[in-house]
């Protein structure tokens, strides 16, 4: 069963509306409406619920290009002081990510590349919190996919190569010049702004934001990602599997692993533990399957699963 307090799933058409906002953030009710094959006003209204309530956010983002370094954090910590750690870490701007597990002990987080102070939460703050009882620190070394990769697996194929945009090779990652950060930077609060809302923040002409909106969105230099409470997808468990693979295996078996509709993360990263991916699935029946078959054949010598009660920080979440 699903942990308590799980949320009504969304129907099925609004599910099928949010999935389109995944291959395309920006896509128009009419062009949703075309593939879904629904009507132009019912997707208006399905986008202008879900967006207005806050059920889904779509946010504009950069492409990865410094996850590598980032560390996997887990920290384990005395009952009844949970609180305390995480709002410590959740104020942080190096730490995106924050879980509590589901047997409220253990805090997963992810800590961003960068200098000193990183370094010193991890040798020194941590281990020297009378709260704290183990600090782990993985580096991850590879990202075989992350949350902007996810799609949630109720359109056909056809459907989703419809709706998604047609892109050009991928830009060579020079850093973006002063209109063009501009653009990005506004459109990281709200991936749908219009161009005329974009011009309105940055001061730059709506032409010009237009065609730079193109060029950056057909060079991913733009991305767009989808923020949705996944319960209300029906997907009641939320986990991280942490798994020991031989270096022969590693990569084959992250690649594919990523592939897998359950999958939102994968990671490799240093430690004995060198795989871990998170999965969001619908009951404990399906992630037992997961477990089972779909880890079966890939030379795994070990797992461990954390399930996730309650996730602290998170893009658009925190």
């Amino acid at each position: 069963m699903p942990l308590p307090g799980t949320p009504e799933p969304l129907p099925v058409r609004e599910q099928r509306v949010i999935a389109a906002l995944q291959c395309d953030g920006r896509v128009t009710a009419e062009r949703a409406a075309a593939v879904l094959g629904l009507g132009p006003r019912d997707v208006h209204r399905s986008l202008k619920k879900l967006l207005g309530d806050g059920s889904v956010q779509v946010l504009g983002s950069r492409p990865r290009d410094d996850a590598a370094g980032a560390m996997m954090l887990r920290v384990r910590v005395l009952r009844g002081r949970i609180e305390a750690i995480t709002s410590a870490l959740a104020a942080r701007d190096d730490i995106p990510l924050i879980d509590v597990s589901a047997s409220g002990d253990e805090i997963s987080a992810v800590l961003l590349p960068g200098a000193g102070p990183g370094n010193r939460l991890v040798l020194e703050q941590l281990p020297a919190t009378g709260a704290v009882t183990s600090v782990s620190a993985q580096t991850v070394l590879h990202v075989f996919s992350d949350a902007t990769d996810w799609r949630l697996d109720v359109l056909t194929d056809d459907e989703r190569t419809a709706l998604t945009p047609e892109s050009g090779p991928a830009a060579y990652p020079s850093p973006l010049d002063g209109p063009d950060e501009a653009i990005v930077t506004a459109l990281e609060g709200d991936g749908r702004l219009t161009a005329a809302a974009v011009a309105a923040r940055t001061g730059l002409a709506e032409s010009t934001v237009r065609r730079r909106l193109a060029a950056l969105l057909s060079g991913r230099r733009l991305l767009t990602q989808v923020v949705v409470d996944p319960r209300r997808l029906g997907m009641g468990i939320d986990a991280n599997v942490w798994m020991e693979v031989p270096p022969d295996h590693l990569d084959a078996a992250g690649r594919a692993l990523a592939r897998h509709p359950a999958v939102h993360g994968a990671l490799a990263t240093s430690g004995t533990a060198n795989l871990c991916v998170a999965v969001w699935l619908r009951d404990a029946r399906a992630l037992y399957r997961f477990l089972t078959e779909e880890l079966t054949g890939r030379s795994i010598t070990r797992t461990e699963t954390i399930l996730v009660g309650r996730a602290v920080k998170r893009p658009g979440r925190g």
